[in-house]
Parts: C-alpha cells; sequence; structure tokens
C-alpha cells in the first residue's frame, strides 16, 4: 500500500520534471476550492473559486497574482454514466494586469465507464469566450482516468491517482486557430463523504502550431460535497 503511494508521488515528480526540462517556460500556483450540491438524483451543482497567481515567469521566479476565477454548472444526468451540463463563468483579470476581464459559458457533455477498479471517461465542451476585445469559440476534448492506490474500490480514508489528456482549438475573427494540449496527473484524498482535496501538475502547451508556449502549473484543489 505504501509503496503505491510512494510510487504515485515519484511518478507526479517525473512528471512536473520531464515537461519543462529544457524548456522556457511560464509557472502557474493554482489553488481551488469546490462545492458540489446535489438538489435531486438527476440535477446537481457545482460552484468553484480559484486564484492563479505566477511563480515563474521571464526566466525568473515570481510570486504575484495572475487573475481570479468564479465558475458555475449545472449537471443534468442522463443516465448512470452519462451527463451534460451548462456553465457561466466570469475572470477577475483587470485589477492584476492589463488585460481584460472575461465572460465565459459552456456547454458539456460527459460519459464514464468503469470496467473494473479502473474509470475512465470523455468529455466534450464547447466554450463562448467574451472580453471588450475578442470574441472567441473553443472546442474541447479531455480523455480522463482515475483509479484508487489501495484495492479494487475506493474507500473512505483512501488515495487514488487522477489523469487527464486533453486538446483544445480556439478560433475567433481577431485570431489565427490555435491549437493546445493538455496532460494533467494529481494524487487525490478521500477524506470524508463530503470532502477531497487534490494536489498535481499540469503541463500546458499553447499555440502549438506557432509560437508554442511552455506552462507549468502546481495544482490543488479542496472538494466539498452537500
Amino acid at each position: 500500500m505504501y509503496g503505491i503511494k510512494y510510487w504515485a508521488f515519484l511518478l507526479l515528480f517525473l512528471f512536473c520534471f520531464c515537461s519543462v526540462q529544457g524548456q522556457d517556460f511560464t509557472g502557474y500556483l493554482q489553488p481551488k476550492i469546490a462545492l458540489n450540491y446535489k438538489v435531486n438524483p438527476f440535477y446537481s451543482q457545482n460552484y468553484s473559486v480559484q486564484n492563479r497567481s505566477y511563480f515563474y515567469r521571464n526566466e525568473e521566479a515570481s510570486l504575484a497574482v495572475r487573475q481570479i476565477d468564479a465558475v458555475h454548472f449545472s449537471n443534468y444526468k442522463l443516465m448512470d454514466n452519462q451527463s451534460i451540463a451548462l456553465g457561466v463563468q466570469f475572470r477577475f483579470r483587470e485589477a492584476f494586469e492589463a488585460k481584460a476581464n472575461e465572460l465565459r459559458f459552456t456547454q458539456q457533455y460527459d460519459f464514464t465507464k468503469r470496467p473494473f477498479s479502473l474509470r475512465y471517461g470523455h468529455r466534450f465542451r464547447t466554450e463562448q469566450r467574451i472580453t471588450t476585445n475578442n470574441f472567441i469559440h473553443r472546442f474541447r476534448y479531455r480523455f480522463s482516468l482515475d483509479l484508487p492506490l489501495n484495492g479494487e474500490r475506493l474507500d473512505l480514508g483512501e488515495t487514488y491517482l487522477v489523469g487527464n489528456c486533453e486538446s483544445l482549438v480556439s478560433v475567433g475573427k481577431k485570431m489565427n486557430p490555435e491549437y493546445d494540449q493538455r496532460l494533467t496527473l494529481q494524487l487525490g484524498w478521500f477524506l470524508s463523504d463530503t470532502c477531497k482535496v487534490q494536489i498535481g501538475t499540469e503541463y500546458r502547451l499553447e499555440d502549438a502550431l506557432e509560437d508554442q508556449h511552455h506552462i507549468l502549473f502546481f495544482l490543488s484543489t479542496l472538494n466539498i460535497s452537500i
């Protein structure tokens, strides 16, 4: 049991190190708090707030807030393993950088399957990102998997691993199409029936066909369910 946990931590470290080795990159810290509210068996709501701060940019260590995001999702279960969701997000950025605030609308379809202890899922999203300067349509596909690290099922107090691979394309009148790729790996703890904690890293390759920006995130999330 403990050996698996150590290997998971080592995997997180290697993922982080290999993502940016030899690259000029930008680094962010991104803590997040999420509240999940189950209204009835078929409908639930999710509210979250996250902060994104620099820890490395322009080849120097730096600690400065970049933005704060406030997000709401309404989720509708179609079947036990399928759901659709509508979301709205407001990004507060003008107070921290010379960039416009953003209003974002999201439409989502999610499909999951659990053959054994491993669960995997497919998520499709369309987004409309609205600022004072531009209107961007973004299309996203994410493949994800998660599994318990202590046995065939996740029990109270145990640890689990989550991995994601996501591809994105953004199009707008005032820009060339941009293609992004994201790889995420997180370690989670099932603390109670209402609380989970996750930490991990995410590597992003933005504008992959042209400027190729390399970005590294250190993530932490507190999930509360009521």
